[in-house]
Formats: C-alpha cells, structure tokens, sequence
C-alpha cells in the first residue's frame, strides 16, 4: 500500500506541476508575444493618455484592444492582474516532487558510485539530498550576483547573457560529476526554474509593487525598477524551452548516459535558447531563419553525440556470441526488483518509466537501452543489485538479438 501511495501522489503531483507549468509558460509566452507586437498609438487621444504602445487582435468570437503604459496611466483600478501565482505554484509543486522522487530516496537516486570525485561516490544519502538542495540555492545565488553585478542598470546586457550562458555550461559539467546523468539533468533544470521563480518573487513583482505604490501616492515610480523586471523577465524567457527538455529528459536515458552528456545538455540548452529568439523576432515582424537553422544543426549534433556506437568486436575473434538467455539471467538477477510487472523493491508500485524486463521478449525491445544504461554504469541505480563488471561486460559483448 505504501508503494500505490507514493506511486498516487507521484501521479497528482506531476499532474499539478504540468497544469501549473502550462500556465505559466503560456501567460509568459503570451506577454512576450503582447510585449513585442505592440506599435504606437494611431489616435492622438492614446497618444495624450500616455499609451506607449497598443494591439487589436480578434479571439473566441470577440475583438480585443491591448494598451500598455510605462508608468504614467491615466488610471490605475485596484483590480490589477498579477501574474505571479503561476510560477509560485509551478515551483512548489515541482520541488515537492523532486522531494518525493529523488529525495526521498537519495542513495538511489541521487548517489553517483560512477563520479570522477571520490567525495560523491562516497556520499551517504542525506548528503547527497543536502548537496542537492545546495545546489539550487547556491546556483541561484551566484545567478543573481552576476546580474548585479555585470548589469546592474541593463547597460551590459549582452555580455550579462554570455556570461549566464558559459554558468549554465558549467553547470552542467558540474552536475554531471556529481549526480547519476537523470538527476543531474532534473536538478539542472530545477536550478533554471528556481532562477526564474526567483526572478518573479525578488525582482519582478517587488519593483511592480513598488511602482504601483508610487503611482497611488501621486509619485513618480523608478524607472529602474521596470528595467530590472524587464531583464529578470527576458531570461525566463530564453530559460523556458531549456527547462522544459531538461524536465523531459528523464525518459530518455540516451541523453544522460553517454560520455557526453554534459555537452549534450548543454547544447540542448542553447538550441532552446535560439528557437525561443527565433519566435521573439517574429513578433517583431523578423523572420530571421538563422536561429532556427542554429537550432536544428545543434540538434544534428547532439543527435550524432548521443547515437549508439557499433557493437563491440569480440576479443581475439574467438569469444562465443552472448545469449540472449545469459543477459536474460543477469537482467532477472539484478533488474527485475523493480523493472517488472510486479516489483519487489521497497516502495515501487510499478516498473520505473514502465520498463519491465521479466520475459525475454521484453529484454529485446529494451535491447539497446539496457546496454547503454548498463555499459555507462547508470543503471542498476547506485548498483544497489551489484552487478558486477564481468556482468556489465557480456551485456555490452552482447548483439541485442
């Protein structure tokens, strides 16, 4: 019962997250979409009223005219839209399932017996959860010290961007070394979403509030604290399509297994970023293809870093062919607790990723996924089986047929 209940809560959770998630995205993608669209006013009673800029746009039926003021409307109702809530909700719910899955049960899945780093292979598991939260409140940290830093008035934007990008590519080489690949793509992506989570309940809504405060008083707002929402908000932007992918990732293994992984995560986090710029300048009525042309041939890469490698040359030429019953033995031996219709292993209700392995037929569908996952040492997770080299070694000799 105890596993249902975990397996029931993991489902409501990620059920909430992705409600809350598609939410915040798509009034985040919306505003930018609003943001950019926006033209002068063509009537000089706008123009008087202090409209910087609006759109006419039809939808369901009805016509809607959008008119966005700096800090000078002619009116300001205390029925104000907040956009905030969203992105609180989307992080809680989100935590709370990294909490559930992975913290919950840190020796398996957040303890990597495969790291460079003798510190991290030898991590017990309330170490490896402390680590892990460290590195969402430290990551952040060091996020928003560099943009006060580098640009503390947006007058060096742009290299405020490159250097956001070369902390995300260290980063994760970071999270690389020290977790198993899934983790360290989750909790990469978790430290982009805590940065733009952050970025609405330090930044963006304070100077908000602030600017609403001075508009009731009959005061004049600071213009810095727009230009600082507005930066915050311009790298959750560029944040959204890397978060999204990263927070996929953990259904294929392919991505978090190879030798490359942390240049593959990386590379999917700047081809996000370039996709998301292409649909910003068609906002502003560029189609500039060259972003989604970087976009794509970013992809071709990753695709040609993550490819399997052939099957292995059998040593001498002499070594008998494996099985597929011997690789059947090792699997039911040291897989089957919990990739199986019906797990043994304490608090699974069910076969992780829905990968069960107990019949031969399920071991060849899952043929090359198994030797990737088993020859990058990923799985069994924390070896906790201990499956042995030799073990590893016949299922990578293996032909997957």
């Amino acid at each position: 019962m105890e596993g249902f209940l975990l397996e029931y809560g993991n489902l409501l959770l990620r059920w909430l997250h992705v409600i809350a998630a598609i939410a915040w995205i798509g009034e985040s993608i919306y505003f930018v979409m609003l943001d950019l669209s926006l033209h002068p006013p063509r009537n000089e009673h706008g123009k008087k009223l202090g409209v910087f800029g609006e759109m006419w746009a039809v939808h369901g039926g009805g016509f809607y005219h959008n008119q966005k003021y700096l800090t000078n409307p002619a009116e300001l109702p205390d029925d104000l839209h907040w956009a905030f809530w969203k992105a609180y909700s989307t992080w809680l719910s989100g935590f709370a399932l990294f909490a559930l899955m992975y913290l919950s049960k840190p020796t398996f899945y957040l303890v990597n017996p495969a790291s460079p780093w003798a510190w991290a292979t030898g991590m017990s598991g309330t170490q490896a959860s402390i680590v892990a939260v460290a590195f969402l409140v430290v990551g952040y940290i060091a996020y928003s010290r560099m943009c006060r830093l580098i640009s503390p008035t947006m007058n060096r934007d742009g290299l405020l961007s490159l250097a956001v990008g070369v902390m995300m590519v260290f980063v994760a080489w970071l999270s690389i070394q020290i977790f198993p690949g899934r983790a360290a793509f989750l909790i990469t992506g978790a430290l982009m979403a805590t940065c733009m989570s952050a970025n609405v309940f330090f930044w963006i809504i304070p100077g908000q509030r602030r600017m609403v405060k001075a508009l009731k008083a009959g005061q004049t707002p600071d213009p810095l604290d727009g230009k600082l929402g507005k930066q915050r908000s311009v790298h959750n932007t560029y944040f959204t399509l890397p978060v999204v992918f990263l927070m996929l990732s953990n259904h294929y293994s392919f991505t978090y297994t190879g030798e490359y992984a942390w240049i593959i995560m990386s590379l999917f986090i700047f081809a996000g970023a370039v996709i998301r710029q292409y649909f910003v300048l068609r906002h502003t009525g560029r189609n500039d293809l060259r972003f989604p042309a970087a976009g794509i041939i970013l992809l071709a890469v990753i695709g040609w870093l993550a490819a399997p490698s052939g099957t292995p040359a059998q040593a001498g030429g002499e070594q008998a062919a494996v099985t597929l019953e011997q690789v059947q033995g090792i699997v039911t031996a040291r897989c089957t607790e919990c990739h199986s219709a019906k797990p043994t292993y304490a608090g699974f209700s069910a076969a992780p990723a829905g990968v069960m392995l107990d019949t031969a037929d399920e071991v060849l569908l899952h043929a090359q996924q198994i030797k990737t996952v088993v020859a990058n040492q990923y799985m069994p997770l924390a070896n906790l089986t201990q499956m042995s080299d030799e073990e590893r070694a016949v299922i990578a000799a293996w032909s997957g047929q």
